[in-house]
């Protein structure tokens, strides 16, 4: 595992080089990436990530049962922790992570999840206002255009709804941005951009944020929510 672990960390920080002039990461490094991960992603990051989805499923729970839209859903760890009273559908880039979130579906009996598709989350192809609320876990700190995903994250929500998303956001000083560093190689395998300026994803006209807090035992994850407007 550690080989692999640093085999894949090393692929992502060349990538993360041609990143840096191009501001694009190759999608099919991107798949190719997360079907070597797929059979061990929760073994690996599930523990480490699990306050962050936690939090945030349990904000989409507190809402009136509705169409949900789980936008990088991979493996489907968050979907036994839905509400029944919600409908899900669920988007992620792998087919092998997907693969796996079928089994986890089929295997817990989740009659609440109503699709799992292959889909690229900056090009969604969906109907507007589709969703009343559209949810991103670690997701936008890796896609290869950001401002892209978040226009589509407000294209297919209905006005009124809720966009909502949890990841880390790098941090320049203080204890947390020492962890960040120390944790550089964990990101790195996941492809996630180090530089990443959570600036890119605000401001939007078509999304107001209504809420922002540090979420997990140390605050190392940020829950930002937005109203669809």
């Amino acid at each position: 595992m550690p080989e692999f672990f640093e085999d894949v960390a090393r692929k992502w920080k060349s990538l993360a080089g041609k990143r840096r002039s191009s501001n694009r990461i190759d999608e099919n490094a991107v798949r190719s990436t997360y079907a070597r991960w797929a059979p061990v992603y929760d073994r690996v990051f599930g523990y480490v990530f699990d306050s962050g989805r936690r939090a945030a499923v349990s904000f989409v729970n507190e809402l009136p049962p509705g169409r949900i839209l789980e936008c990088g859903v991979g493996t489907g760890i968050s979907l036994p922790h839905y509400s029944r009273d919600h409908r899900i559908t669920g988007i992620d880039l792998s087919p092998e992570m997907l693969d796996v979130a079928r089994g986890r579906v089929a295997e817990a009996k989740l009659p609440h999840v109503d699709a799992l598709e292959v889909a690229d989350a900056g090009d969604l192809k969906m109907a507007d206002a589709s969703f009343d609320t559209s949810v991103a876990m670690f997701v936008l700190t890796v896609v290869p255009d950001p401002r892209a995903v978040m226009g589509e994250l407000a294209r297919v929500t209905r006005p009124g709804g809720a966009v909502v998303l949890v990841s880390h956001f790098p941090e320049q000083k203080g204890w947390r941005g020492w962890l960040g560093d120390k944790l550089a190689p964990l990101s790195a395998a996941l492809g996630w951009h180090m530089d990443f300026d959570i600036g890119r994803i605000l401001g939007r006209a078509d999304l107001r944020l209504v809420d922002r807090r540090r979420v997990g035992p140390i605050g190392f994850f940020t829950l930002l929510v937005f109203e669809r407007v």
